[in-house]
């Protein structure tokens, strides 16, 4: 069953040491995720399982300790999913052969920035398009993994809310960003299933399905969300939510 729920963002520019000079541009969005992620180990969980958008290679399971990297930005800079070395198949103390997609690694950084180490962790790749129904249903498969499971859901809103936006300016995108904002800040789960899977699709925002799987899993939970942050530095929506 679903205890808890941190959402965040996953662009690489969250790691200071990827955004360099423009470090200071995220931090209030790397201090409300570290407040999300408190409020998952709060509910000292059974499972932590991470989900994040990923390209073809990295969709798919990720057990905990697989490793990840940002030296596709310029950095030699490394990370492990998780703060040790896990029980689950897969997960012998050897390095796996796979390594995290950018947005698990974003992760990766985030848990280790927390030290965490209370419950096993497993991160989960999902790629595009996935319809509405799948995301349901996997959503309430990983709710059923443990007695007590929390979720990290990495994804960004559009990346077309400005001229200089990856996706270009797209009236459409504050709107949609502002209906996502709303239902996560206040975990509504039939708001986050309403966002429509085309219209995501033309915006590029990357979290929709992420966003709708924790919807799966957050059904008769009765959880209630915090939103800690929203923003659009650059042109891409941003939102850091709790749900406990």
């Amino acid at each position: 069953m679903l205890v808890a729920a941190a959402v965040c963002p996953c662009p690489p520019l969250l790691v200071p040491e990827v955004a360099a000079g423009a470090a200071a541009e995220l931090d209030a969005a790397r201090d409300a995720c570290a407040d999300a992620l408190g409020v998952l180990a709060a509910s000292r969980p059974d499972l932590l399982v991470v989900i994040g958008p990923a390209e073809q290679d990295g969709r798919g399971v990720h057990p905990q300790g697989t490793r990840g990297s940002f030296a596709g930005f310029g950095v030699y800079l490394e990370v492990r999913l998780g703060s040790g070395v896990g029980t689950g198949p897969g997960v012998d103390g050897s390095a796996p052969e796979r390594t995290l997609p950018v947005s698990l690694s974003v992760a990766a950084w985030l848990l280790g920035r927390t030290n965490w180490a209370d419950a096993p962790v497993e991160g989960l790749g999902v790629g595009e398009p996935m319809a509405v129904t799948r995301c349901v249903e996997a959503g309430r498969e990983i709710a059923k993994r443990a007695d007590r499971v929390a979720l990290l859901v990495m994804g960004d809103g559009s990346a077309c809310r400005t001229l200089k936006a990856p996706g270009y300016l797209d009236e459409r995108a504050e709107g949609f960003d502002a209906a996502a904002a709303r239902a996560l800040g206040t975990a509504d789960t039939e708001a986050l299933l309403a966002l429509d899977e085309d219209l995501a699709c033309a915006l590029k925002a990357a979290g929709r399905a992420p966003w709708q799987m924790l919807a799966g899993a957050a059904e008769g939970t009765g959880l209630g969300g915090q939103l800690l942050y929203e923003g659009a530095p650059y042109g891409v929506g941003y939102f850091v939510a709790a749900w406990s």
